[in-house]
């Protein structure tokens, strides 16, 4: 098995955005997710997991923070120290009020 660890960034996100697809036969684990506000007043975001995953019990699409707000100029740290994995074909998306950057850190086992 390969571990590699990837950076994956979005710019200027408002409408519904897929940051992250893990790809075939990978396991990625989430490590680190930074929302950022670059506008000059303040917004809100919505991180949503897509999971057509099968091999467990069902899995469900769910929201990570729904219309979370965040001042102008500043951040939010969505996992504080905790971890989400992902399986093949999961997908991390995200939505906002106005443009915002997310920054992913990712482990993809292989």
């Amino acid at each position: 098995m390969a571990n590699t660890f990837k950076l994956k960034t979005k710019a200027n996100v408002s409408s519904l955005a897929t940051v992250y697809t893990v790809p075939g036969s990978t396991t990625a684990i989430v490590i680190g997710c930074m929302v950022g506000n670059v506008q000059s007043s303040s917004i809100t975001v919505t991180v949503h997991i897509e999971s057509d995953t099968s091999d467990t019990e069902t899995n469900a699409n769910v929201e990570l923070v729904t219309n979370a707000p965040i001042p102008a100029g500043s951040s939010l740290e969505l996992l504080s120290g905790n971890k989400i994995v992902l399986q093949t074909t999961d997908l991390l998306r995200l939505t906002a009020s106005a443009g915002c950057d997310i920054a992913l850190s990712i482990l993809e086992i292989t």
